[in-house]
This record gives structure tokens, sequence and C-alpha cells, in this order.
């Protein structure tokens, strides 16, 4: 018996139609050569809608400011193009189960849309929510245990007052963000340098769905587009841009963190920094930041305080998450209080340990298997050792 084709009921069909018509002229606007995103957002602004901007007649285009007449004709020769680009990316993102949330969406995040390039349209996987608290936790992508463990730890705290944590999902320190954030069972935004179907870094290919399923992971890119080099500048004024403020944790003087700290600085937000080893070239990049005016972080609280006006239940001063509060601390042998001592969130080898202490290799082993198995210190590849949690 041939079995009956499953149709879609005529409202659901009749309302994806219409959510396709008017997504059309987004798309086709977005794709012309050379316009960028902040021509286009001074165009919808003229012209009330991306459909009216690609009817207006070239000089009427020319007026805007920015837009010169070889990039009007050039607006006017995409509108005139048939419709099966348009059709292929609405096949494709009805594939890849991703929605487009365009710059007049009422779901576009609301902070986002006040700098002077908002994109034009985000392609989203997940729940973005237009008033949502962010805030951005960006570092090096070679982090430190020390930088790891502190952006864990703050993201953690950040979710449990509310706070969704933004980061742009690389290694090393947007990973940490991402993580804690959902550990602290908040939730968590992951803004890509590449087009949303694209798992970048691959590692992350598990963090990617974690993500999507507690936030939101989000690209301006059209599917299918790489991960290349000159999309990761262009990526961080989104990270800064829907973020309340930005918090640097482990950055170099060279490090990409810090553009996105200039960026967060120029659009007017908080920057915030935390402090590292003054020996690690690593916080070369953080310590320049809070010589520059970043507020100094040690705690949560520290980023919190500054936005309890906008988040829905302020805390008092004296508040911690759960979370937060403080273990009690195993009970620690003399020995082992010795070894301890010479220990800090940053690694150390195992036999400079025994020389600085003058202890034989195989007492100092089984000390720090001690303390290991008592959540105090952590072993590093390489026989490392540094104080858990940064200490």
């Amino acid at each position: 018996m041939a079995q009956t084709p499953q149709v879609a009921p005529v409202g659901v069909a009749a309302a994806r139609s219409e959510t396709d018509d008017a997504l059309r002229p987004w798309l086709r606007l977005h794709r012309v050569p050379g316009i960028g995103s902040m021509r286009c957002k001074r165009l919808v602004d003229r012209f009330g809608s991306p459909r009216h901007v690609l009817e207006a007649p070239v000089a009427d285009l020319a007026a805007v400011e920015g837009v010169s007449l070889r990039l009007a004709r050039a607006i006017k020769r995409q509108a005139g193009l048939g419709g099966d680009m348009e059709t292929r990316e609405l096949d494709r993102i009805r594939r890849i189960g991703c929605r487009v949330v365009t710059l007049n969406d009422a779901n576009y995040p609301a902070l986002l849309k006040e700098i002077p390039d908002p994109p034009p349209l985000l392609y989203v996987k997940g729940d973005i929510r237009a008033d949502a608290a962010n805030i951005a936790l960006v570092g090096s992508r070679n982090a430190t245990a020390y930088g790891i463990a502190a952006t864990t730890r703050l993201s953690r705290d950040l979710a449990g007052f509310g706070m969704t944590v933004v980061s742009g999902m690389a290694l090393g320190i947007d990973s940490a963000a991402h993580q804690g954030a959902l550990a602290g069972g908040g939730r968590t935004v992951a803004v890509l340098g590449c087009g949303i179907d694209r798992i970048y870094p691959r590692e992350n290919d598990a963090l990617y769905h974690r993500i999507a399923l507690k936030g939101a992971v989000i690209s301006e890119f059209p599917i299918g587009a790489p991960p290349e080099a000159h999309h990761f500048p262009l990526r961080n004024r989104i990270i800064s841009g829907m973020s309340l403020g930005t918090v640097v944790v482990e950055a170099t003087r060279k490090s990409g963190s810090l553009i996105t700290a200039r960026l967060a600085a120029e659009q007017n937000r908080e920057v915030f920094a935390v402090p590292g080893n003054i020996h690690s070239f690593k916080s070369t990049g953080t310590h320049t930041l809070i010589k520059q005016g970043a507020k100094l972080v040690e705690r949560a609280l520290d980023i919190v305080e500054e936005f309890t006006a906008v988040l829905q239940a302020a805390p008092a001063p004296d508040r911690m998450p759960a979370a937060c509060a403080p273990c009690k601390e195993p009970p620690v042998a003399a020995d082992e209080e010795t070894v301890l001592k010479q220990l800090d969130c940053y690694p150390t080898h195992i036999d400079d340990l025994a020389r600085r202490l003058g202890m034989t290799a195989g007492r100092l082993a089984a000390l720090l298997l001690q303390l290991e198995l008592k959540g105090l210190i952590q072993q590093l590849p390489g026989k490392r050792f540094c104080l858990k949690n940064g200490g």
C-alpha cells in the first residue's frame, strides 16, 4: 500500500514562506560586494528595509553617507539578479537547523545594535536573547593552568549571578569560559569566525553542541565560510559589542584579546583584566590594560557590582553564588605544608622542587601524591605541579 505523503499544515507552510520572503532581501543586500556592515546599516536606516534599499534609485542610494556611485550601481545590479542564491541559502539554513536573526528582528541583541557596524544578520543555533546581561571573557589560546582555573571559576560564578558568558570558542581561555558557565548551570554564547556549520577548532565539537543546547552559537559569516584570519577581528567586535563589558584573563602584549578590549572601550563598554604572575609574559597584556585603567578583577563580584542596575536581582555586597562558598581544606601535615609553600598557580617541575627543598625525588613524589589526592595541587604533563584551581 502506498504511503500517504506527510504534508505540513497549511498555516506552518504559509508562515515559513512569509519568513523566507522577509529574509530574501536581507540575504541579497548582505551579498553586495563591498557593502560592509556600517554601510548596510546606514542604508537600512535611511530607506527603512533592505527591500526598499534594493528598490531605491541609484541617485538616492549614492546620496547616503559612505555610499559611492560605484557601490550604488552594485546594489542595483544585485537587486536585478534572480533569486537562486537566496533559495540555496534558505535551503542550507533549514538543512543545518539554524535560523537567521536580522538587524530589525526583536531577538537581535539590543547592545549589539548600538555599535557603529552591527552585523546586518546573524546565523544562530540555539536561543539568542535581545535583553540578556552578557559579559565577555577572552584570553590566550595557549593559557596556563592558572588562566584556565581563574576563567572557569569566574565564568561559573558569573553564571550564578544570572549573567550570560560570551566568548569565541577558541582553545584555552575561551573554551574555559564556556565550560565554566555551563558548569554553573548558566547560559553561554559562542561567536564564531567562520560559518555556523563549521566547528573550529575541531577539538571543540562536543562543546559546540553543548553551547547550542544551553545558549547559542552565532556567526555573521555565510554558511560554509572557512575560518580565515581576517574573520577573527570582525568576530571580536561582536563579542564585545553584545556585552556589557569584556574581561581579559590572560594575554600577551600582541594578543588578539587586546583587540577585543580596545573595541569594548571604543564601544563605550567596561573593560576588566585579571592580574597574573608579574614574571610571566603571558600576563603582560592584562597588566598593560590595568595600567591603562581597566578594572582589576579578583572575583566575580568585582564585575557584577558594576552592573547591578541592569541585573534582575542585584547582589548584596557580601553575596556570592553557592558555588563560590569556600570549601573546608583537608588537614595537611607539616612536611606537606613545606611543599605547598613552594607551589603557586604556575607549574614547577619536580626536579626544581626537589633542589629547592633539598629533598630526595622519592620522598617528594610521595608528598606530591598525597597533596594531589587531597585535591590541593594538580599535576600537569612533564611532571610539573601547581596549586589546584589557581590557589
